[in-house]
């Protein structure tokens, strides 16, 4: 079988591991968010791919859900000593490693995709990581300038989320270098060629929204004869996990399933969805859309993998 999921984030890395869990010997591979991607103290930075492949590798750090596990903070805290800037926004000594070896073979000219494939080389996730695509293709925020009211300015998304914690006027999201940027290599093949294709329940807006702001990648979800399946990332009203409330009400979507699932639309009409997951406890209505109750909590790999299935049985296909 071979499957393709967008992932982002926290959610997005667990939700691959219930992906291996049911289908061990598959062949996965998870398109991966690099909106969040960013330059800090010289280094390059990819969260969403880093806690894929941490969390996949057996490296992540449990409690945070994000970063090494057993992480330390000198560089931290010499960095502050330094008054270096920005001061909001913390790497940790093990994590450095990671950006160092990233940040070199970028230099050396070595695209994104392929620099993924090496760092995991060390960590044998399991699936294939695949960025959505090569090229800078950021997500920013247009907010209200805090020390010049009246005025707007765009800040990247991480500081928007770090250092702001979203607690500041906000007007949008706007996605810088979208317009240049290709689908990774492989990206829209993958999609055309698998199987099924699976949305993780990760944030719609700055995490699925942002592989899908890469031309080609929504036309590639819409022509594909493979079943489209989404996962909810919304439970009663409030994300899984993350700032997806925050991100949603920006855009002027509710936090529930069911609007989440409107936004995406169905494939029958202009959207991407053939079908549409949310929790026992949910309901929801959208046109064109199988959508089914199932539990949601991605509580262990074996839940997940549970939900996973029921994906598969709307797309017909068995484990």
């Amino acid at each position: 079988m071979r499957i393709a999921v967008l992932v982002g984030g926290v959610g997005g890395a667990r939700f691959l591991l219930g992906v291996r869990e049911l289908l061990p010997g598959a062949d996965v591979t998870a398109i991966v968010n690099v909106g969040d991607d960013v330059w800090m103290h010289g280094l390059r930075i990819c969260p969403d791919l880093d806690t894929c492949m941490y969390t996949l590798g057996g490296g992540i750090d449990p409690e945070r859900g994000w970063g090494h596990a057993n992480e330390t903070w000198n560089a931290k805290a010499e960095l502050a000593k330094y008054k270096a800037q920005p001061d909001w926004f913390g790497l940790g000594d093990r994590d450095i490693a990671t950006h160092l070896i990233r940040t070199e073979m970028l230099r050396q000219g070595y695209p994104l995709s392929q620099v993924t494939e090496a760092l995991c080389n060390r960590w044998q996730p399991g699936v294939k990581l695949l960025p959505a695509t090569d090229d800078r293709c950021e997500t920013h925020v247009v907010i209200g300038d805090p020390e010049n009211p009246g005025e707007r300015r765009a800040i990247h998304f991480q500081e928007w989320w770090v250092r702001y914690r979203a607690n500041v006027e906000t007007h949008g999201f706007v996605t810088i270098g979208a317009d240049a940027a290709k689908p990774g290599p492989g990206v829209t093949e993958i999609i055309d060629s698998s199987d099924v294709v699976l949305l993780a329940p990760s944030n719609p807006v700055v995490s699925v929204g942002a592989i899908l702001s890469v031309p080609g990648v929504r036309g590639a979800l819409r022509t594909t004869k493979a079943k489209v399946i989404g996962l909810s990332p919304v439970i009663g009203g409030k994300p899984l996990r993350g700032m997806a409330d925050e991100c949603l009400s920006v855009i002027g979507v509710e936090t529930t399933a069911e609007a989440v699932g409107n936004y995406y639309g169905a494939r029958s009409a202009t959207g991407i969805l053939d079908g549409w997951l949310i929790h026992s406890t949910d309901t929801a209505d959208v046109p064109g859309v199988e959508v089914r109750s199932v539990p949601l909590l991605m509580t262990d790999p074996a839940a997940t993998a549970e939900m996973v299935r029921e994906a598969l049985d709307i797309a017909g296909l068995k484990p």
